[in-house]
């Protein structure tokens, strides 16, 4: 591959220089992050015991509907990565009897736990395999699976089989879901969606400490990261985040204003090239020229759905394309590769902002 086409993060502690091979973002922090499962631990561990214990009936709203809880479900189905690893960083890996809906790896702390939970499905699960799991409640990442038109089955469907659903409040709070095919958001996107989300399902679960924890954890993460941000007081830099793309000779699905690289964008005081409110609109690279962006991202999937859900294929297309070699961001090796679901309004938001900081910080410094 063509060391010009990259400069990508990997290791916050040994990042090279810009003409360094193209290597990709992982998660940091990792001593940081298996202190906070510690933690977390302890708080479930206390949950148990009655030092911290979760009242009920418990009625929360969600996403337009109340559903109330007489006790902590025995179990879940997880629709949706996102809603996965939050189960399993509030602990509740031993309450998931299935998972589907998968972008990239599980981060490395849940492998174990992750490779004895069943895998119903990569991509979209059908009803029935759901079902079929006698789960005490459906939690979904998207509304898309689980909704009004949900393509795995409508709530209605599920209560009547007398299983509750959840819906991640990031993908209802501040958007709708109706107009575009990913939905529209009419507002950006807050983290505190994220830590709503967190918190809802410690206490639907009986463990309200382990949210507590997390949250506090994802919290300071956060401000330490915006801290740094504006410590750099970047000016005229844009960005382009590239998802993935239905054919290679199709118009590329890309980052909106207002979805969790919107949020990164506004943190770090980048402009978003694109500003459509819609979640992933797609956008001509004709028109992604002319806006010239100082950085495009590529989303690191692991699925295989579309041609450009593999990276490599992305970098490929920017080098081999006649319009999109002809950028600026391109020819001087200023594309990024960030994790997926760090793209996307779940726990791994706060990672992006961390490691667009450490790109960002990197940059200025070789300049």
């Amino acid at each position: 591959m063509d060391k010009s086409i990259c400069y990508n993060i990997t290791d916050r502690d040994q990042l090279g220089a810009a003409d360094a091979p193209c290597r990709n973002i992982e998660q940091p922090n990792r001593n940081l992050i298996m202190k906070t499962l510690s933690l977390c631990v302890a708080f479930v561990a206390c949950a148990a015991s009655g030092a911290t214990a979760q009242s009920y009936p418990l009625t929360i709203e969600n996403c337009g509907r109340e559903i109330t809880f007489e006790s902590a479900p025995e179990s879940v189905v997880s629709i949706g990565q996102g809603a996965t690893e939050a189960l399993y960083t509030l602990g509740l890996a031993d309450k998931v009897s299935g998972t589907a809906v998968w972008f990239t790896d599980v981060l490395p702390e849940f492998e174990q736990a992750n490779a004895e939970i069943e895998r119903i499905a990569d991509n979209a699960p059908s009803f029935e395999a759901v079902v079929n799991k006698r789960p005490g409640l459906v939690a979904s990442q998207y509304e898309w699976y689980v909704g009004p038109k949900g393509s795995v089955g409508t709530r209605e469907q599920f209560h009547d089989l007398g299983v509750p659903t959840y819906i991640w409040p990031a993908d209802c709070i501040g958007k709708d879901n109706t107009v575009g095919v990913d939905g529209t958001r009419e507002e950006l996107m807050s983290t505190e969606v994220i830590y709503r989300g967190l918190l809802e399902l410690s206490q639907i679960f009986g463990v309200p400490a382990a949210g507590e924890a997390a949250v506090a954890d994802l919290k300071a993460r956060e401000a330490a990261a915006i801290e740094r941000a504006n410590a750099l007081d970047l000016e005229g830099v844009s960005a382009l985040f590239w998802f993935s793309s239905a054919k290679m000779d199709a118009d590329p699905y890309v980052a909106g204003a207002k979805g969790a690289p919107g949020f990164i964008m506004t943190q770090l005081g980048i402009e978003n090239v694109v500003t459509s409110s819609e979640e992933w609109p797609t956008v001509g690279w004709e028109t992604i020229a002319k806006a010239n962006p100082t950085y495009i991202v590529l989303a690191d999937l692991q699925r295989r759905k579309y041609p450009a859900d593999a990276v490599e294929v992305k970098q490929e297309f920017l080098q081999s394309d006649p319009v999109a070699s002809q950028m600026d961001a391109v020819k001087e090796g200023r594309v990024l590769v960030l994790d997926a679901h760090a793209m996307d309004a779940t726990i791994r938001t706060v990672s992006g902002l961390e490691l667009m900081a450490d790109a960002m910080e990197k940059q200025a410094a070789s300049e």
